[in-house]
């Protein structure tokens, strides 16, 4: 089969990372790479001799792709999916696919019309511990408890980082689809109410930049997910990521040698080091599964695209992925409104 011909919009952390993987990768050739100041961008040696792009209409255009790689800011991702299925493209759109749920709606429909191929970018649908996490949740029973955050006390290149983030979304927004979504492959009861609180902690910002959720099921399962980023946030708060129901819990933990790993680390928020699993029965002892030896952010970025890959190979239905991508979507601007309302949001 002939190798799918790649563009590249956005080299942020993300971008450069899927760009690398798809010049790893056998079955991608990489044609292009655009941002408003390729110029300006450090390539590294794998990326050297690239045609470079300031423009995404003009790439695409010239380009005719068979795949379009969107790694930009969020108020961008489904103009751009959008166009690049219409132009015969499939699409990889890191998350969030879309700043409002109609608009997310909207790229799904398109995918399905032009019949492309749409992966979003959670990241942790690809990574073998987090299937593991899943997996053990859905044995513990019904209903089940969700705790998780991710707070990163970031300064200097990282904060500046995420207040270009927050033109688009709070963090409860941006990081929350991801582990929202984890919530909801743990249990396939449908999302009912959601209530929010929020701070903003600066005024170099002009959104929250602390947030936590609340989520209830129609099981009876609960979670909570909290995000805050900036120089203020403690560096202690970071890493819960906590499962419970009548048979048990799973916990990711950190092993010992990783107690100096930063909130601001980007391996850090997908490192799993250890599951700590109990038996509410106390039929066996705790259980300490070592998953320590697990990829890095950049092979998880290859693993995503080769995901991509077989999607397009293989014609995989993608209905399912494309659905859940909206309904993560959904839970968490639903929490962003009720910051805003004040009030408990139904579904």
């Amino acid at each position: 089969m002939a190798k799918q011909r790649v563009l590249v919009v956005g080299l942020g952390n993300m971008g450069m990372s899927h760009a690398l993987a798809y010049a790893k990768i056998d079955g991608y050739e990489l044609v292009g790479l655009c941002t408003r100041n390729i110029d300006k961008v450090e390539l590294p040696s794998q990326l050297q001799g690239v045609p470079k792009f300031n423009n995404f209409e003009t790439a695409l255009a010239e380009l005719k792709p068979d795949v379009v790689s969107i790694n930009t800011m969020p108020d961008t991702h489904a103009d751009f999916a959008i166009k690049a299925m219409e132009a015969g493209a499939h699409v990889f759109v890191e998350k969030p696919m879309a700043i409002s749920a109609e608009d997310a709606e909207r790229v799904v429909e398109v995918a399905k019309r032009t019949q492309r191929k749409l992966v979003i970018g959670y990241i942790l649908r690809q990574h073998p511990s987090w299937v593991k996490f899943i997996e053990i949740a859905r044995e513990l029973g019904t209903p089940l408890v969700f705790r998780m955050n991710l707070n990163q006390q970031s300064n200097g290149e990282t904060w500046e980082w995420h207040k270009r983030l927050m033109q688009s979304f709070p963090p409860i927004v941006d990081c929350g689809v991801h582990y929202v979504d984890v919530m909801c492959q743990m249990t396939s009861a449908k999302p009912v109410r959601v209530h929010a609180i929020g701070a903003r902690l600066t005024d170099e910002v002009p959104i929250n930049n602390y947030g936590q959720l609340q989520v209830m099921f129609e099981d009876g399962s609960v979670g909570w997910y909290e995000a805050g980023w900036g120089p203020m946030v403690s560096e202690q708060a970071f890493f819960v990521k906590d499962v419970f129901g009548p048979k048990g819990s799973a916990s990711i933990v950190m092993a010992e040698n990783n107690s100096g790993v930063k909130s601001d680390d980007i391996n850090a928020h997908t490192k799993t080091s250890q599951i700590l699993r109990h038996y509410a029965d106390m039929s066996r002892p705790d259980e300490r599964i070592d998953v320590s030896d697990e990829p890095d952010h950049n092979a998880l970025c290859e693993r995503e695209q080769l995901y991509l890959l077989k999607a397009i190979e293989e014609d995989l239905d993608l209905t399912d992925h494309m659905n859940d991508g909206v309904k993560s979507l959904k839970i968490v601007l639903a929490a962003d409104k009720s910051i805003q309302t004040q009030q408990v949001v139904a579904l």
